[in-house]
Formats: C-alpha cells, sequence, structure tokens
C-alpha cells in the first residue's frame, strides 16, 4: 500500500527563468545555447556543404559589356564628355546623367552576386567615374549660376 501512494504523489518543476536573485537559472542558459546552435547548423550546411564542388563563377558575356558601355557612353555624352558637332560645345544635362547613372545603379543592384568579377568591376568603375564628374558638374552649373545671379543684381 505504501507503494501505491509514492505513486501518487506528484512532482513540482519549476519552469521560471529567473532565480529569486534575478538572475538566469543554468538549465535556461544551457536550452538556449542548444537552441542557439540548432538554428545555426542549417545556416552553416547551407552556406557551404560538405561535398559540394566550389560555385563557378559566371563567365562575361559580351552583350552585357556593351550594354554597360552604351549606357556609359550616353551619361558621358550628356556630362560635357563630347561635343555637339553643329555647334562645338559640349552638351551638359545633368538631369539626363543622373537618370543614366541611376539605370546603371540600379543594373548593378539587380546583378549582385550574378555577374564575372570583370563586368562587377567595369560596372563599378563607371560608376564611379560617372558619380565624381556628375558631381563636379553639379557644382561647376551652380557655381555659374551663381556667379550670373550676381552679375543680374548689379
Amino acid at each position: 500500500m505504501s507503494d501505491h501512494k509514492q505513486d501518487d504523489t506528484f512532482r513540482v518543476i519549476d519552469r521560471r527563468p529567473f532565480t529569486s536573485e534575478g538572475e538566469l537559472r543554468k538549465d535556461v542558459v544551457e536550452e538556449q545555447e542548444r537552441e542557439a546552435k540548432v538554428a545555426r547548423a542549417p545556416a552553416e550546411q547551407a552556406k557551404a556543404p560538405a561535398n559540394a564542388p566550389p560555385a563557378e563563377a559566371p563567365k562575361p558575356v559580351a552583350a552585357f559589356e556593351n550594354l554597360v558601355r552604351m549606357l556609359g557612353q550616353n551619361a558621358a555624352m550628356v556630362l560635357g564628355a563630347y561635343s555637339d558637332p553643329r555647334t562645338g560645345q559640349p552638351v551638359i544635362d545633368p538631369d539626363a546623367a543622373r537618370e543614366l547613372i541611376d539605370m546603371l545603379d540600379a543594373l548593378h543592384e539587380k546583378t549582385k552576386g550574378n555577374l564575372a568579377p570583370e563586368e562587377d568591376s567595369l560596372l563599378l568603375d563607371l560608376l564611379g567615374k560617372l558619380k565624381m564628374t556628375y558631381v563636379e558638374i553639379n557644382q561647376a552649373v551652380a557655381a555659374q549660376a551663381a556667379t550670373q545671379a550676381k552679375a543680374k543684381t548689379r
């Protein structure tokens, strides 16, 4: 009969994460660490599968390079790199240049990770040069406008 009484007893398990001192209990910390390891494991396996061959880099495509160069030349043209054949004056259209630079930026963003290293460096180099030229041209245009405004007020 005494065996029967032991089976009828119940056990209280404290599931509160903190001790009476306000610190995390040891078993809670251990459980969190186990869960973190389990969560990291699939991500690490996805990054570098054990028997998978190394990823092959994309090969350069001539059509992509031609597209980038065409957009770059058009942007350079409206930034004054080429003269208008009729007037001999450089063509400067900052709004058109900004639009073409934005197109190249979007192209870079949307193709990120899918370009051959040569294509990526071509696009980044071109974007860097065009953006610097754009800033220089905008500063020159602003300075010229300020000079003209001062001349008009005199």
